[in-house]
């Protein structure tokens, strides 16, 4: 077997470009001649679709205006003040003939103006055609953040025994479900939080909890390769859904239809029939870890991010991507969607950056938490939470991207400095409790501050330092 002769990227454009030349230099004399008048005509098909109006407007300014005796009067070009009474009129246009810096007028309905004034459709003088404005543009303003007290920790739960890595509250408000290091699933009290259940199952790190919110079924997914469905009626499990070949990092179930979504390190995104366990779809496309899936109602229903810096939309009946965003240079972590505006944000350690559904346009990059950005939470009062594998937590206003709060999450009493990262974060379904899930083997519920008031932490907003980048 003869090897093959390597050569320098030069060299090969040069050949290229000599094959080109010999193959089309032979037609170089053969191109037809240019026809004026068909050009001329070209020209004038352009001119006239470019500046058709305009040109018609010229050419009625410019027409002489015959007198009686046969004699033409050249009209001055002006600009109109709309006015249709001729004697009113004349006089003003006598009055300021003598005035050196004012533009004159000619009097009369058939007007030379240059721009005519802005008259109703239904008014005298009007002629159904539409009139032109000089209308000032307004410069683009920036909105004005709104005004979210700022949050306070209100309580630390310890209990489990290795880092807590998911939270999910149960539809009723009354109590949420966690998963940690320790393969353990527990329910906690959201009111006093007290413990109220163990389920144990899973033989290694529980990654992911959701909880149905038409039947008592609790879904847990983990770093086993297991995805789980708990009858929380007998507190056991009743359905495993085997397809996945690594460990399974996150899981979303569907609103509206029985489904459930799931994604992990074998960088696929799978959806399963919640009832039949099978493996309906299996979304490939990533090349990568899906760090994170969530599912909503309406298109794109399945939408998921990925340690390849994409964020990828999904058709649900399709099982196709549909659209794949690359934005981010480096991977994404966390995907969130807004609870009711028709928007998500991703997470990433370049920046956070909202975009509008269905089609993915970028909105905005909220820029400023520049930690490896591990989970995201938004509640309807437009405040958007991001916590840190550094133990740091941002709050934002979605609307503008303005951080009205920062803070450096407590680590609990005897854990080391680096354990201080944040894995998961969740509202309630009030909105005014936030659940996070940390690395110090504690559970952390942060309020409102019912004290504050715009005067006591006024928005610092400043306009001229807001960096709007949109890529």
């Amino acid at each position: 077997m003869e090897d093959v002769q390597k050569h320098s990227v030069h060299t090969l454009i040069f050949r290229s470009l000599k094959r080109t030349h010999d193959l089309f230099v032979s037609n170089q004399g053969n191109l037809p001649d240019v026809d004026d008048r068909l050009d001329k005509q070209r020209r004038s098909i352009k001119a006239k679709d470019t500046y058709g109006s305009l040109m018609d407007r010229v050419v009625t300014a410019n027409e002489p205006n015959r007198t009686p005796s046969g004699h033409s009067v050249e009209r001055p070009l002006a600009i109109t003040d709309g006015s249709t009474d001729t004697a009113s009129s004349l006089m003003k246009f006598n009055a300021d003939a003598r005035r050196p810096d004012t533009v004159l007028s000619i009097p009369g309905n058939n007007s030379t103006s240059l721009v005519r004034a802005s008259m109703p459709s239904n008014g005298p003088g009007s002629n159904g055609a539409s009139n032109l404005q000089l209308i000032p543009k307004k410069a683009p303003t920036i909105p004005k953040p709104k005004w979210h007290a700022p949050w306070k920790l209100s309580r630390v739960i310890s209990g489990h025994l290795g880092w807590v890595r998911c939270i999910a509250v149960e539809p009723g408000n009354e109590w949420f479900a966690t998963g940690a290091g320790d393969r353990v699933i527990k329910i906690w009290d959201l009111a006093s939080g007290k413990l109220k259940l163990s389920l144990t199952g899973h033989v290694s790190t529980v990654r992911g909890v959701a909880v149905s919110t038409k039947h008592p079924y609790l879904f847990s997914c983990g770093e086993d390769r297991q995805v789980k469905c708990w009858d929380l009626e007998y507190n056991k499990v009743i359905r495993h859904y085997h397809g996945h070949l690594s460990a399974v990092y996150s899981l979303a179930l569907h609103p509206t239809i029985d489904v459930l979504a799931t994604s992990g390190r074998d960088s696929t995104a799978r959806i399963w029939d919640m009832r039949t366990k099978a493996n309906v779809h299996t979304l490939t496309g990533h090349t990568n870890t899906v760090a994170s899936v969530v599912a909503q109602a309406t298109n794109p229903q399945i939408i998921t991010g990925s340690h390849d810096s994409t964020v990828r939309l999904w058709d649900l009946a399709a099982g196709k991507s549909v659209c794949t965003l690359t934005n981010h240079k480096k991977s994404v972590r966390s995907v969130v969607l807004h609870p009711s505006l028709y928007m998500f944000a991703s997470a990433s350690p370049d920046n956070i950056k909202q975009w509008r559904c269905p089609e993915g346009n970028f909105v905005q990059n909220i820029s400023g938490h520049t930690a490896i950005v591990n989970c995201m939470a938004a509640n309807n009062d437009g405040v958007l939470v991001s916590g840190g594998d550094n133990g740091t937590m941002f709050f934002w206003d979605w609307r503008t991207g303005y951080n009205f709060q920062r803070f450096q999450a407590p680590v609990q009493p005897g854990s080391m400095d680096s354990e201080a990262g944040i894995f998961a974060m969740c509202f309630d379904h009030s909105g005014t409790r936030l659940i996070t899930a940390e690395a110090d083997k504690t559970i952390k519920v942060y309020k409102e501050d019912d004290e504050a008031s715009e005067e006591t932490h006024p928005v610092n907003w400043r306009p001229d330092l807001l960096k709007r980048r949109k890529f």
